[in-house]
């Protein structure tokens, strides 16, 4: 059975965020490894190391089954912590057996879903989750760390329309982001509107541009109204603005008060205040950026 049109897209551009990364990493010096990101506590070679280690992981949950459940059996029994481990190991190395690492991570990750079943579910630290929602996390934790690796760096990269993968999940984890929270994710539907960044993603593609609809309804469905299409408005109220700055928000990279989205309705705006599409506890938010 052929694979679904989606899927060569998702991995061109799981692989063209790598490089993307890879291409401002690779040119610092080892001081500027050291450089300490917006995430607290952590330096542009902790951001790396985190990727390196869950890219390991991402494969070894698709080759491995058994191995990662162990694994995962261990974190929840509290006999071991993932974070820590890639911390310590990161920290014993300098910025090129740093880049090394993640560089033979992400390509044995890549070369492992270029043989997957792109239909299939993959276990994880958290739910269990459909192959498309697991590769685009994957995208979507490149950026984001990413982006604590250009604000350290003080370097800015021009959004692309591969940022419509992480909008997309970020209004798909509208439920988790209640969930992890112990709170009932609310009934009422809200209108999602995010104007596209002009450029393309890769070279599979015509462009960025127009806006992106979703409407988030209850119970975690929704409904993707595409680009170019009307939806009306929902009894819960609407987040309207780039689709960058939305998803600077839902991967908790910035605070509401440093964007720009229209935010109508309370609902809208109790999601945005907690909206999280990582997996894991609550994450901490970020603290508005200091004024200039």
């Amino acid at each position: 059975m052929s694979a679904p049109e989606w899927w060569p897209t998702l991995l061109s551009d799981l692989q063209a965020e790598h490089i993307d990364l890879d291409r401002i990493a690779s040119g610092i010096d080892e001081n500027a490894w050291l450089r300490p990101t917006p995430a607290e506590g952590w330096d542009v070679r902790d951001s790396i190391g985190h990727l390196a280690y869950f890219d390991d992981a991402a494969r070894m949950a698709i080759e491995d089954p058994a191995g990662f459940k162990a694994q995962v059996e261990g974190v929840r029994s509290l006999r071991f912590d993932p974070i820590a481990e890639h911390l310590a190991k990161g920290r014993a190395m300098n910025g090129a057996l740093m880049l090394q690492w993640w560089r033979d991570a992400r390509m044995s990750l890549l070369q492992c879903l270029e043989h997957a079943d792109p239909v299939s579910r993959i276990a994880w630290y958290g739910p269990s989750m459909g192959m498309r929602s697991f590769v685009t996390a994957r995208l979507m934790e490149t950026w984001a760390h990413g982006q604590d690796v250009c604000d350290a760096l003080g370097v800015s990269r021009e959004p692309t329309v591969r940022l419509r993968h992480i909008a997309d999940l970020g209004v798909r984890t509208r439920e988790f982001s209640y969930a992890v929270r112990g709170i009932e994710t609310p009934t009422e539907e809200i209108l999602v509107e995010l104007t596209a960044p002009a450029l393309p993603s890769s070279g599979n593609d015509s462009g960025g541009g127009g806006v992106w609809r979703w409407v988030a309804a209850g119970g975690g469905k929704v409904r993707d109204g595409g680009e170019g299409s009307t939806l009306p408005a929902q009894s819960g109220g609407s987040i309207r603005g780039s689709a960058l700055d939305f998803c600077l928000i839902v991967t908790e990279r910035r605070n509401l008060a440093d964007v720009s989205l229209r935010i109508d309705g309370e609902k809208a705006l109790e999601w945005m205040q907690i909206a999280q599409a990582f997996a894991g506890p609550p994450g901490p938010g970020r603290p508005p950026l200091p004024s200039s």
